[in-house]
């Protein structure tokens, strides 16, 4: 039987490496963007009834929402990264016991976090910088989202071990058929029923409860593994291991919280002193960052879509396979990141107008943030990728460095001194900055990596 497990997924060491990837990375990118769409779609249904107060008050719940998905992916990646790792080398016991133990403490920390939001609503709100005009709406969104929480979680986080496993296809099932609901229900509620951010609201719960539920059905019979009692018993020495496997998505994920809720109380302080006030920047950057957010999530998606392939050869010792799998994913970025650039620079006001028709002062914000802020998301996402490279092969430490690098180590920073020295303009440039300044440590750190791999390549052929 454990032979028969180790032959299903031999086929991760032998297949072409651009066949495979693109195999794992369309239902994964897939996935990963309706997840990022969750939110877009709140945006663009609230901006047509609402108006821009109501994206703002969406803006500001955005970065609780992506709070919770980080603590998923800290455990859902990490349980993912360290089942490849276990088949790799065969290791059998493991793979049960990492999946197990994840799904646990997804269910333990979506209830935690519930509660958490409904004791603390209105600190949090004011944490993530919500003004007096959208606190209304974003206190009616919230109350509905944090329902919703331990079911998104659950889902986010044990897709990628359901891609791990060997099934793409029903990952991106999963996440797929909760979207098209919440696509379907957002207008009913909204425009139908007249519930506006409330209606936003029950349509994504609705589509994350489906998603989660589906999810669920997929471990009733897993390919690569089976559970048994002691699957479910906690670890902590493999809960930590799962951790500092997961530790560079959850940072990719927080380190947008961090900068969300600095940019947000930026907003409130320099808003009011420019001709802007401080409810259309407040607005504009929460659109902007989830469109950046699709943009990121064709990146992580192929990169993430390599993990398998990365991992299960990293742990068989195939070493020049592994740097293969890498070159495939950076071309792949390259490709993204360059249409990307094109669409932000020639062409913004097309998707700013998605969000509703707004007064000259709006559009003038719009369209500056987009080509400013988001002029740098080539570099961008050859870091993000490289981040989940590094931590799919099991270096949590370089992967970590460079997952805070572009965002906490640089972004922050930038946006603290340029909003206080230029306003709400200024504070835009940080983007591009940490965006160069993050590419230069991804080529030190890789290229260090490189060198190791091909000096272990070398013993492995002596």
């Amino acid at each position: 039987m454990t032979e028969t497990k180790q032959d299903a997924n031999a086929y991760l060491a032998s297949e072409p490496i651009g066949r495979l990837l693109l195999k794992f990375s369309v239902p994964c990118v897939l996935s990963m963007l309706v997840s990022a769409l969750y939110n877009i779609v709140d945006q663009i249904f609230i901006g047509q009834s609402v108006g821009y107060l109501g994206n703002a008050a969406t803006n500001v719940v955005y970065p609780f929402t992506v709070a919770a998905l980080a603590l998923a992916l800290l455990v859902g990646d990490g349980s993912a990264a360290k089942l490849s790792l276990s088949l790799g080398s065969g290791d059998k016991e493991t793979s049960h016991k990492c999946i197990g133990n994840g799904i646990l403490a997804t269910v333990i920390i979506g209830l935690l976090l519930t509660v958490t939001g409904f004791l603390f609503m209105d600190q949090i709100l004011r944490l993530f910088g919500v003004t007096e005009a959208s606190y209304p709406y974003a206190r009616e969104y919230m109350e509905v989202i944090l329902l919703g929480i331990p079911f998104y979680i659950i889902a986010s986080g044990m897709n990628a071990a359901i891609r791990a496993d060997g099934s793409p296809a029903y990952s991106m099932f999963s996440t797929v058929i909760g979207a098209v609901l919440n696509l379907i229900l957002d207008p009913v509620a909204i425009f139908v029923f007249h519930m506006g951010v409330r209606g936003a609201a029950i349509a994504t719960v609705i589509g994350q409860v489906v998603s989660c539920f589906v999810t669920i059905l997929y471990f009733r019979k897993p390919k690569s593994f089976r559970f048994s009692k002691a699957s479910f018993l906690p670890d902590g020495r493999l809960l930590r291991q799962i951790g500092q496997l997961g530790i560079s998505s959850f940072i990719t994920q927080i380190a947008i919280v961090i900068v969300m809720s600095v940019s947000n109380n930026m907003i409130g302080l320099k808003g009011p002193q420019s001709i802007y006030g401080a409810d259309i920047p407040l607005s504009v950057v929460g659109i902007v960052m989830k469109v950046f957010g699709i943009v990121i999530a064709f990146s992580v998606g192929i990169a993430v879509s390599g993990q398998p392939i990365a991992g299960y050869n990293y742990g068989a010792g195939n070493f020049k396979r592994v740097f293969d799998t890498y070159r495939h994913i950076i071309a792949a970025n390259a490709v993204i990141g360059i249409i990307a650039t094109l669409l932000f620079e020639f062409c913004p006001q097309v998707i700013v107008s998605l969000f509703g028709s707004e007064s000259g002062l709006y559009n003038e914000y719009a369209n500056m943030c987009f080509r400013i802020f988001l002029g740098g998301i080539l570099f961008c996402c050859v870091q993000k990728a490289s981040s989940i490279f590094l931590q799919s092969i099991g270096k949590p430490v370089k992967a970590t460095v460079l997952s805070l690098s572009r965002d906490v180590v640089f972004l922050v920073p930038g946006v603290i001194l340029l909003s206080m020295a230029f306003g709400v303009t200024g504070m835009l440039w940080a983007a591009p900055i940490a965006d160069v300044l993050s590419l230069i440590l991804t080529i030190i750190l890789v290229s260090h990596e490189y060198k190791c791999l091909k000096r272990m390549e070398v013993r492995t052929h002596e």
